[in-house]
């Protein structure tokens, strides 16, 4: 495998040419963390999962993690054999050949970009409301031009490379996570003093599957919660970037889990404790409530130091940003490397070893996206949120299903490789395929969406009709002539060299 020498002597480059070592197992798991935005994630989703289920929340922030976990597995799988930037690219392309890989990365790309305008223009408007500008917070022209400005800087940071990324996530995901330890110490003990009239006692009943009173509504639930895990892959996608490629980034992306499924709970618990579930004042089933619980319970818990949880959310949708940004350019750079794209993509910044024109442009599409969405209407920017999940749970499923197919012959081989490459794999496969499926099906009323588009749900239409593009780009693409190697097999395959160093 060929290797190239960097400015650093300590430094070996990969065989893409980025620059291998630069993080370890803390710098990985910290972005794992940071691409979810626990804080924002939490406090965006919390009320709508609520109105979905009712005192079952904790149950559903469990139940999602579920599939997570055994997509997880196989990441970590996949990740040992072929510890490739591309992921779910190059491993659905060595599975199931070129166009389930071609489509598996083309979903990692539509998620990211749906996802980047809703934390950059959550960054913008926290931006003027920590600043207590309540006027230009609400003023459309201002915050978009705002996040506008915050998703430039942090395309700019994400080129300028992972060190520099990894250093300002830490100081991002402290302050953040500080502040949702806070908001939910707060709450619990504002529950337990009785401060709150609206405050109910814990129950166990909040655990018990009997409880759920409607599967669209858990499925919906479910759905939501699976965007606020949504990000933990980040880490694998910096495989190459990372010391020991082949383990880390998957213990990297278990720890994240864990981390996740501990606050989610924890926090939701706490929060349900003191707010209790009146559809007025701090209920949380106040409409007005909904979009937002956290700033609304913050100025009640935080009093006078209400900015730090502003503080808090805002910089976990900038962390989100940054971080997002990343696993993508490193996916079409991959696909690139692979003739699955232009060439144009896997070029690197001679300085930076960074892929300097992917992480441009996906950048500037989430920009575009953002700007075009904001224009045609708010609400279809909204159901463009509700319909990412139906990007992540597919490609997600592609991996899992990637991770059986792949390592078929050795699951008889020991019991760890059948339960870890077959049975749970499997089993995550299989759930997210369904609620990928059981989530289309919803979208397609108008109930579900804030906009109806073709006489049917507006997030049917934009969540399906993103994938269905993938399929048209891809057709483009194969009748170039520069495309043949990679859809003929050739340039990536099961048996292809895995471009990296085997350790640090």
């Amino acid at each position: 495998m060929s290797q190239e020498t960097s400015s650093a002597p300590t430094r070996v480059n990969s065989g893409k040419g980025l620059n291998s070592g630069a993080l370890g197992v803390v710098g990985s798991t910290v972005i794992g963390l940071a691409s979810t935005a626990p804080l924002y994630s939490l406090a965006a989703t919390l009320g709508y999962v609520i109105v979905a289920v009712g005192a079952q929340a904790p149950l559903v922030f469990i139940v999602a993690c579920i599939p997570m976990v055994f997509a997880a597995f196989a990441y970590q799988e996949l990740n040992r054999e072929a510890p490739d930037c591309g992921t779910t690219f190059v491993w659905g392309t060595k599975a199931f050949g070129p166009v389930v890989g071609w489509i598996g990365g083309w979903s990692v790309a539509v998620a990211s970009v749906m996802v980047l305008a809703n934390v950059g223009e959550i960054t913008g408007q926290y931006f003027w409301l920590l600043l207590g500008n309540e006027e230009f917070a609400d003023d459309r022209v201002i915050v978009v031009v705002t996040s506008v400005i915050f998703m430039a800087i942090m395309t700019l940071i994400s080129t300028i490379g992972v060190q520099i990324g990894e250093r300002l996530q830490m100081v991002l995901m402290t302050i953040q996570m500080v502040a949702m330890a806070l908001f939910g110490g707060l709450a619990l003990v504002n529950a337990l003093s009785g401060s709150n009239p609206d405050s109910i006692a814990f129950d166990w009943h909040w655990f018990n599957p009997a409880e759920l009173t409607s599967w669209s509504g858990f499925m919906e639930a479910v759905l939501l919660a699976l965007f606020i895990y949504w990000g933990w892959d980040t880490c694998l996608a910096l495989n190459e970037e990372t010391k020991n490629p082949r383990k880390t980034p998957g213990r990297a992306a278990l720890s994240s889990i864990a981390v996740l499924i501990v606050a989610y709970v924890g926090v939701s618990v706490a929060v349900m404790m003191f707010a209790g579930f009146g559809g007025s004042g701090t209920g949380l089933t106040n409409p007005e409530n909904l979009d937002d619980v956290f700033s609304v319970l913050g100025g009640v818990l935080f009093g006078p130091w209400g900015w730090f949880l502003l503080l808090g959310v805002m910089l976990s949708a900038a962390s989100s940003t940054q971080t997002t940004i990343l696993p993508t350019a490193r996916g079409t750079l991959s696909m690139a490397v692979y003739r699955a794209l232009p060439a144009k993509f896997s070029e690197l910044h001679p300085t930076f070893k960074t892929p300097w024109f992917s992480t441009t442009v996906m950048g500037a599409a989430a920009i575009v996206y953002y700007v075009a969405m904001s224009i045609i209407s708010e609400d279809v920017l909204a159901d463009s949120l509700t319909s990412m999940g139906l990007a992540v749970a597919l490609y997600y499923a592609i991996t899992s299903f990637s991770c059986v197919w792949y390592f078929r012959s050795t699951l008889r081989d020991s019991a760890r490789n059948l339960w870890m490459r077959g049975i749970f794999p499997t089993l995550g496969g299989l759930m997210l395929g369904y609620a990928f499926v059981q989530s289309a099906f919803d979208m397609i009323s108008t109930d579900y969406s804030e906009t109806v588009l073709l006489g049917i749900g507006g997030a049917f239409v934009v969540g399906i009709g993103a994938i269905l593009v993938g399929f048209v780009l891809m057709g483009i693409w194969w009748l170039r002539p520069a495309s043949r190697p990679f859809f003929r097999g050739e340039s990536l395959n099961r048996e292809t060299p895995v471009l990296v160093p085997d350790e640090d």
